[in-house]
Formats: C-alpha cells, sequence, structure tokens
C-alpha cells in the first residue's frame, strides 16, 4: 500500500487572498504535480479546508487573527482553482489548526502533507497524525509548503524533524 496524500488548507484565501503570500503562490504547481503522481498511482488522496463561521473575529482565533478568512461558502473558502477535487477524493472541513478526527479518517498508513502553512495547520496535522499513528511514517514535502514567512516555514519543517518527521526536501 502506497501513502495517503493529505493537501493541507490549499485556499484561496492562503493562497492569494486575503492571506496569500508570493510564497504560496510558487508552490501551487508543484502541489498540482504532487496530486497528479498520487492520482496515477491509484492512491488516495484527502484535502482539508481551514473553516470559519462568519463571526470569525468573535471567536478566540480571530481575536489572535483579526483577518477574516476562510470563511464558509465564501470563494476565499474554496480551494484553488488550479486543483481539482474527485470524486474518489475525501474532504475535510476543520474548525481549527489542527484536525482532532484523524483516527476515524486514517488506518495507520503512512501518509505525506503538503499545503499551507507549514508553520501553522501542516506542522499542527503532521504531529497529530504522528502521534495517533505512532508507527505510521509521516512525511512532509516542502517543496509543496509554504509558511507564514520563510523563516518559520524553515523553522517548522526543522521542528518536524525533531519530531520524527520525514522532510523531503524537494522531489
Amino acid at each position: 500500500m502506497g501513502r495517503t496524500l493529505i493537501v493541507v488548507d490549499m485556499q484561496k484565501d492562503f493562497v492569494d487572498g486575503s492571506l496569500g503570500t508570493k510564497e504560496a503562490q510558487e508552490i501551487v504547481a508543484n502541489v498540482e504535480k504532487k496530486i497528479q503522481v498520487y492520482r496515477k498511482n491509484g492512491e488516495r488522496i484527502i484535502f482539508t479546508r481551514d473553516t470559519h463561521p462568519v463571526n470569525y473575529l468573535e471567536t478566540l482565533e480571530g481575536k489572535h487573527l483579526p483577518v477574516e478568512h476562510c470563511i464558509k461558502g465564501t470563494a476565499g473558502w474554496e480551494l484553488d482553482k488550479h486543483l481539482t477535487v474527485k470524486d474518489t477524493d475525501t474532504i475535510i472541513d476543520k474548525p481549527t489548526f489542527g484536525y482532532c478526527g484523524w483516527s476515524d479518517v486514517l488506518s495507520g498508513e503512512d501518509v505525506e502533507l503538503i499545503g499551507l502553512c507549514t508553520d501553522i495547520c501542516v506542522i499542527s496535522n503532521a504531529l497529530l497524525i504522528k502521534t495517533a499513528f505512532p508507527k505510521a511514517e509521516v512525511y512532509v514535502d516542502a517543496s509543496c509548503c509554504a509558511g507564514v514567512t520563510p523563516d518559520t516555514h524553515k523553522a517548522s519543517l526543522e521542528t518536524m524533524k525533531m519530531c520524527q518527521v520525514n522532510v523531503i526536501e524537494g522531489e
């Protein structure tokens, strides 16, 4: 059995919307290619979407990051226009950085995470999966991730390495 690919929060607001960065825009082609490889190999793909309510600014997260983003049903909440979801793919709408239901979705197989943001949602989910499935190999492809800043992206990759997440420096 191959790996399951988890595409984390590749949404318009994080790519070129309210919280977009040039680094996020630069990884879209790499993410698209990675998805195509997994599809060609018949492997499982899971997409996550950061999902917030209309009253986001009133939430604890909204008070710490007072920028409306990924409000459910808005254009910014949608996945980047270059990425296609197939009927066989799974979509998880998660209300916070890390998804607490990985034990319901995964069965201990090896996983690879890519997406946004390395230093918030990618690292959170990589560590949650590593904790839930200590025997599974967890991979993160650095060339398919971007952080809030280049420095925090790099720092997060180093932290994940220390937690026995396999960081791929590009394929």
